[in-house]
């Protein structure tokens, strides 16, 4: 069970705490985190997301410092993109945040340069605990032996569809079927209902890799691409081929949905994306909305594993200790999943899970997704996610979509892709 204090364990209402903590609004602050006289520490956690991301982040801090008012903690959020700029001008000048949001692909890249904490002294010092996670989810955090983050929600590649459309049309997903299956239901269901069956699976990083992973590749290996100009040829001609022949959704209607999903615009019947986006597509969209299992190509191994986002530390932090605790806090106080819910995800701590009862469907479906995903005995490891993956996702999607409104050739597209993702590793 771990070396746990019992307080953490004890569910407590959170009722009131909000009223308290929307006056935290975003401060930058400067310098690492600071002391006062009074041994008052004070730590800043930034994150991406939207104003309820925000409130509900604030609520929980607001019990933190109820259980340690030793430490304060000043926030900051932005959109993703400003996130992600910001972060890194204070981290070329020697001043990130604390404690910080991150994601897979990141852990490498700022790693490399200095920036991120290794959290394992703190676990052995009793400061963190990594016990109590879901499907060992924890590895998503490990670079080289190091602990460079902590989950805080889980996801995995899924395949949404519109239920309604694929009632119309007589096709069932069922697990285990194969790409070949997967393709002839697309047919169908553009033959039966004019509705394309996809909405572009073929300029998806993370769907690639999983079809790369089922054959025994990888997109990624730990210092480059686990996969060649040959691969990548095949990949795009056959999605190319698919929306000239109709079954895919045209990428300039992509294009023109923006900044709705071509899926809930009722542009294609079905998408291949992380499973807890699945609430995006009943907000925007009028049909019935479901996940489906992944296409294999051999009837059984999808690829999949899972994702997470994550907590991160400052290497230049003055004040790993309390920024751990804070952390442990985020990670696994049964009061902060039932705030939080599944606003990043899957929540990732056992005690976390387990104390939010999501109320609505479309959240009881993305749980049960994932545990069935789980039991169902499919998930691998984590592909790694070397320095410039970032840059690199990018490109892949970019250049995926203009292959696909005619912009170019699939020799050409490819060529850019290998020389843009050289030049990302060397940055």
């Amino acid at each position: 069970m771990g070396t746990r204090n019992l307080d953490r364990r004890t569910i407590l209402k959170a009722a009131g705490a909000s009223a308290a903590t929307l006056g935290l609004a975003a401060t930058t602050g400067c310098g690492g985190g600071s002391g006062s006289g009074n041994g008052t520490v004070t730590i800043r956690y930034s994150w991406w997301g939207a104003e309820e991301r925000a409130k509900k982040i604030n609520q929980s801090i607001a019990l933190f410092e109820q259980k340690y008012p030793k430490i304060k903690v000043k926030t900051d959020f932005q959109t993703y993109d400003s996130f992600w700029e910001k972060f890194q001008t204070q981290a070329a000048g020697g001043n990130p945040p604390d404690v910080f949001q991150n994601a897979v692909t990141f852990l490498r890249k700022y790693d490399k340069r200095g920036i991120l904490l290794d959290l394992k002294p703190q676990v052995e010092a009793g400061n963190l605990s990594l016990d109590h996670f879901r499907a060992g989810v924890t590895k998503v955090g490990e670079v080289d032996g190091k602990q460079l983050g902590v989950p805080v929600g889980s996801n995995t590649m899924s395949l949404v569809i519109d239920k309604k459309v694929f009632r119309k049309a007589g096709v069932e997903p069922r697990p285990g079927w194969t790409w070949d299956e997967y393709f002839k239901a697309l047919k169908t269901i553009r033959d039966k209902t004019r509705v394309p069956g996809d909405t572009g699976y073929f300029t998806i990083m993370y769907l690639y890799d999983l079809y790369l992973r089922q054959n025994g590749k990888a997109f990624f290996t730990d210092d480059g691409l686990g996969f060649d100009k040959a691969d990548l040829t095949e990949w795009w001609t056959d999605g190319l081929g698919r929306v000239k022949a109709g079954v895919v959704t045209d990428p300039k209607t992509v294009q023109q949905d923006k900044p709705k999903s071509s899926l809930s615009a009722g542009h294609g019947a079905s998408e291949f994306t992380w499973d807890n986006f699945t609430v995006r597509y009943s907000a925007e969209g009028d049909s019935e909305y479901g996940l489906a299992p992944i296409p294999t190509t051999d009837g059984k191994h999808t690829g999949q594993y899972l994702a997470s986002l994550m907590l991160s530390a400052s290497a230049r932090t003055s004040h790993p200790e309390e920024v751990a605790r804070f952390i442990d806090f985020m990670v696994h106080d049964p009061r902060v999943g039932t705030i939080m819910g599944y606003d990043r995800g899957i929540l990732t701590s056992t005690e976390q899970f387990g104390a939010y009862k999501p109320a609505d469907a479309v959240n009881k479906e993305i749980a049960q997704y994932e545990e069935d995903t789980a039991e169902a005995g499919v998930l691998g490891t984590i592909t790694p996610h070397p320095s410039g993956a970032d840059t690199i996702e990018a490109a892949f999607l970019r250049i995926g979509g203009d292959l696909g409104q005619g912009k170019s050739k699939v020799s050409d597209a490819v060529k850019q892709f290998f020389t843009e993702a050289e030049a990302a590793f060397q940055a």
